[in-house]
């Protein structure tokens, strides 16, 4: 009597399987649970997924913006790979944090998206998918890119005017998400445009030709210094920045209220940025009265004085090896 024996699926089990985690010496990786409205904690599934597949011990910054610059000092000290779990605020903080313990030569980072607009990620390429993510730290390349330094600060995006006041009164109300900045855009149709000083140095115009210093006397709504493409949800707010030239990339939008406000599906797509005014500079100084200001979502103080500058190749992230 012959017996026929099922062969099993070698392949099929393999999948099934979950990927051993890969470890790398001196690694480490900074959490923020309350990113994206607490989708750490929301999401169990896919935490302990994450915890299998992290190079290094985690630690968690309990969603505080000091623990978290804290956290990415001390841990930059003796680890040579930080591992970013959070949203744009989150890298902003680490990037903070590791500026300030002076190894932003040594240290390199990695990124997995968990944030509401990942603005940071999508500049660079990096995979939205927090798994594919986790397997780019292995499969990826080293970029160097550049930060911008604002009163202490070091970010990619800076706003300066109505974006920044709207983000004051989103913060104020505590509405977080999409909802809190639609709702913040009801100071549009009253907001009184800025009158603006704006000294250049070492940069070019919107022609393309350089210039050593340049004085300008605007009258604007809004402007952003960046050097990633993109804003938070998507936003291509400013489509001719380059992320590592070593240039500040600046636009004016010059315009009243109610032409911003129709405007806004040419400014989402990044079609109107492209007519506007337009420098790219290593300094920038912007001298007005109270100008409200915020880098990377998070809210500064408003000044009369607004003093930027760009780090040429600043911080090393991981990103896609065709970014």
């Amino acid at each position: 009597m012959r017996y026929r024996y099922r062969k099993l699926s070698v392949r099929k089990f393999i999948r099934k399987r979950p990927k051993p985690p890969v470890v790398w010496k001196e690694a480490s990786c900074i959490i923020n649970p309350r990113a994206a409205n607490h989708k750490w904690e929301r999401k169990t599934r896919l935490k302990k997924y994450l915890k299998r597949r992290l190079p290094g011990p985690a630690f968690d910054s309990h969603g505080s913006k000091e623990e978290s610059i804290r956290l990415a000092r001390e841990l930059s000290q003796n680890h040579r790979m930080i591992v970013v779990i959070g949203g744009d605020g989150t890298i902003s903080d680490v990037i903070q944090g590791i500026m300030e313990g002076g190894k932003n030569k040594q240290v390199k980072m990695g990124i997995v998206p968990f944030g509401s607009g990942n603005a940071f990620r999508n500049s660079l390429g990096i995979p939205k998918t927090a798994g594919h993510a986790v397997d780019l730290l292995t499969k990826g390349r080293e970029k160097a890119v550049d930060v911008v330094s604002v009163q202490g600060r070091f970010g990619s995006f800076i706003n300066i005017g109505m974006s920044a006041a709207a983000g004051y009164l989103k913060h104020a109300h505590h509405v977080p998400g999409l909802l809190g900045h639609f709702l913040a855009t009801r100071i549009l149709p009253l907001y009184r445009r800025h009158r603006v000083e704006v000294e250049l140095w070492d940069g070019l115009d919107d022609r393309g030709q350089p210039f050593k210093r340049k004085t300008l006397r605007l009258k604007f709504l809004d402007s952003v210094i960046s050097k990633t493409r993109h804003f938070g949800y998507g936003w291509l707010m400013a489509p001719k920045a380059v992320i590592d030239d070593g240039y500040l990339d600046i636009t004016f939008f010059e315009m009243s209220p109610p032409c911003y406000f129709f405007s806004f599906p040419l400014i989402f797509l990044g079609l109107l940025q492209r007519r506007l005014r337009h420098y790219k500079a290593r300094k920038a100084v912007f001298r007005g009265t109270k100008l409200p200001i915020q880098y990377n979502g998070e809210d500064l103080p408003r000044r009369d004085v607004i003093t930027l500058e760009v780090i040429p190749h600043a911080i090393r992230i991981i990103v896609p090896p065709k970014a």
